[in-house]
């Protein structure tokens, strides 16, 4: 089992200052959410530090800190460029890539490489896992979802080449086991079969071992390893408590796949747990993480919205609908807020873990009623290890490639490349 950047693993010599800087990770998260954000709550009214949080943000208004607002940044190679509608699906293939997807419903799609794919193959080597896709709802990779376009688009984010879209995880057991499991496909069904023989925790299965560990280390390390085996623990207790209800709903004869969460915002956070772990133990450094699948029409009615979110952003500016699309933007925020503090809660060697991440939120589309993909709703969390400016809302002139931001943050991360998809240079006011 991995454990976390511990004190103990730092070198004590004239370089230890040096070298504790070399092996503090650098990390980089992208969320996504479908059908563009109602702007008009969205948007602050002023530039720079200080200004009011519109009501979408209010949710986390507690990390004003440590995030900031950009606005004016675009994705011009979603909008149509001759290919008719379709927009949602040119919105998530194009959100992590800068370029126009093919227009096919057949096997021969095309888009470009993601940034997270780039960060991948440069330092994944890095870690156990070069990247970790998640989310919380599932995409098929064939098929036309959108006025003949592969479903391969509207479900992912991450583009592994030109042709080949990386698969996201849905189920929190999946990810659990692929994280924590023995490696290969056949160890990890060994290791739950043990487990589950015994209905042991994978805590147990090592607690001999780190016991003698924590024995051999200093009072902060020990609360670190303490605070990481709990968070491991409270992951299982719940993946374990949802299987039961999945299992219990299926002798109801009731539809809901076992493993999924029917809280979304449960099944939200429970992923969002898990990236942190990945992060926190080293396991990545890579993560993309969708809300939903661009397009999708789920109902919130645990806040009050019966209807699909995809219909209420086609709100035709009439003012129920509105309402309704701020309700479930809002209600995103404060899963991402989860998400933030967690991650801020976390101390490493210099800082929190949320001060040497980089995580990006938001949508390929800005109005869901327009369809359009310039000046989207952007928010970066995460100081890149003490490099970046939060607490602001920076505003850039408008159709500045969004991709100017990525080659800013693969930079953060050691990666030097020229171009990405359409950008066309480094992000200016955020270092």
């Amino acid at each position: 089992m991995a454990l976390p950047l511990l004190d103990a693993m730092l070198p004590l010599n004239a370089l230890a200052q040096s070298a504790a800087k070399a092996v503090k990770p650098m990390r980089m998260a992208f969320m996504f959410v479908p059908n563009g954000i109602s702007m008009e709550h969205w948007t602050p009214a002023s530039e720079g530090a200080g200004y009011a949080l519109p009501s979408v943000l209010d949710p986390i208004k507690d990390l004003k800190d440590d995030f900031s607002i950009l606005t004016g940044l675009s994705q011009d190679n979603a909008f149509a460029l001759g290919d008719g509608p379709g927009d949602h699906a040119r919105s998530t293939a194009c959100w992590l890539t800068g370029v126009h997807p093919k227009k096919t419903s057949g096997a021969d799609i095309k888009s470009g490489i993601s940034v997270d794919q780039v960060a991948a193959k440069a330092v994944g080597g890095l870690t156990p896992f070069a990247s970790l896709e998640i989310g919380c709802e599932r995409g098929a990779m064939a098929g036309d979802c959108d006025s003949g376009y592969s479903c391969a688009y509207s479900s992912n984010i991450a583009w592994r080449s030109e042709s080949t879209p990386v698969a996201k995880e849905v189920n929190p057991r999946l990810v659990f086991e692929r994280l924590f499991g023995s490696g290969d496909k056949a160890g990890q069904e060994q290791s739950r079969a043990r487990r589950d023989l015994f209905t042991q925790s994978i805590l147990d299965i090592v607690m001999e071992d780190a016991t003698r560990l924590k024995s051999r280390l200093g009072k902060r390390d020990q609360g670190k390893l303490d605070e990481y085996f709990e968070s491991v623990r409270d992951i299982e207790k719940r993946i374990i408590k949802l299987e039961q209800v999945g299992r219990d709903m299926a002798l109801a004869q009731a539809s809901r796949p076992t493993g999924i969460p029917h809280d979304y915002g449960e099944h939200i956070r429970l992923m969002g747990d898990m990236m942190v772990l990945a992060f926190q133990a080293d396991l990545t450094r890579i993560c993309t993480f969708m809300f939903a699948n661009d397009g999708s029409n789920r109902s919130y009615p645990m806040i009050g919205v019966p209807e699909g979110h995809h219909d209420m952003s086609h709100h035709g500016k009439d003012p129920a609908k509105l309402e309704k699309k701020r309700l479930i933007d809002q209600y995103h925020i404060d899963q991402l807020g989860y998400v933030l503090r967690k991650l801020k809660s976390i101390k490493e060697t210099d800082g929190t873990m949320l001060d040497n991440t980089m995580v990006v939120y938001g949508a390929g589309i800005s109005d869901g009623d327009r369809h359009n993909h310039d000046n989207l709703p952007i928010l970066f969390a995460g100081k890149a290890g003490g490099a970046f400016k939060t607490g602001r809302h920076v505003v850039y002139k408008n159709h500045t490639p969004l991709n100017n931001l990525y080659l800013s943050m693969l930079d953060r991360m050691g990666v030097r490349i020229e171009s990405l998809g359409n950008s066309t240079g480094k992000l200016a006011q955020l270092w």
